[in-house]
């Protein structure tokens, strides 16, 4: 007999208890808070805890932080992405709210995704019996969001993280590649970027790329405060990163003068 499907709606959904699952759940979530580009992230953590309170809490955390920030992204947007982390086994979920709430991004150290634009298709899933226990498993998530963030002229990036896992990147700001895509070669404008915006496209355009150290060195200030411009640069689509270098994007976008 057909039922559906309601995601967090009660604990007795006909099946057995999934032990391996919720054995996963055994690192908590880091959630980093953007909101002072000047200061350190206020970091707050999720315990571990069952596969369901688990997820509910991560989103319905993550939605409160960003809307007090002043960004707009939903819940429903938000928890399709969290959701994900059942497909990456649970393993170091971090998440980074930035410019005030209106860029998320979810990352882990799970398995990864090989075919990212499948991923992106509505209908294709890798979820287990076992995972749709907890989630609809329709491979619908993904592909709503994405389509969610397109329509109110914004964006989500799927990418690799650093040595394995996933990064998805949700903004109410439409990525480079769709700004191209829509209106051809974008120029930047020097209002739109902050004084340390500023100097690192500088620094790029004479030397063609860009590490926190070089800029360190070139303008003083701490690492960090050049790690977290060029995270700023990159979520908004002026940079890409390649390895440990931050270049402009390969379609190219005019520096500003």
């Amino acid at each position: 007999m057909a039922r559906t499907f309601y995601p967090f709606v009660g604990e007795d959904d006909g099946y057995a208890a999934a032990p391996s699952l919720e054995d996963m759940v055994v690192y908590p979530a880091r959630i980093a808070v953007y909101d002072d580009a000047a200061a350190a992230p206020r970091v707050l953590v999720i315990d571990p805890q069952g596969v369901r309170p688990y997820l509910e809490e991560i989103t319905q955390t993550v939605t409160k932080l960003s809307h007090e920030q002043g960004g707009g992204i939903p819940f429903m947007v938000i928890r399709e992405i969290v959701e994900n982390y059942i497909h990456a086994c649970f393993v170091s979920p971090t998440i980074s709210i930035l410019d005030g709430g209106n860029t998320i991004r979810f990352s882990d150290q799970g398995p990864g995704i090989e075919a990212k634009e499948r991923a992106l298709e509505y209908g294709t899933t890798s979820a287990t019996e076992e995972m749709k226990r907890y989630i609809r498993g329709v491979g619908s998530g993904l592909p709503y969001a994405q389509q969610y963030m397109v329509d109110k002229g914004g964006s989500l990036d799927l990418e690799d993280n650093l040595t394995q896992g996933t990064v998805v990147t949700i903004s109410t700001r439409a990525s480079s590649k769709e700004q191209i895509k829509a209106h051809g070669k974008q120029p930047l404008s020097e209002a739109d970027l902050s004084d340390r915006g500023r100097l690192v496209l500088a620094y790029i355009a004479e030397h063609g790329s860009a590490g926190p150290t070089d800029l360190q060195n070139a303008y003083g200030k701490s690492l960090p405060t050049w790690s977290r411009e060029l995270s700023s640069l990159v979520a908004e689509g002026i940079l890409e990163k390649n390895g440990r270098r931050y270049l402009l994007p390969q379609t190219g976008c005019a520096v500003p003068r």
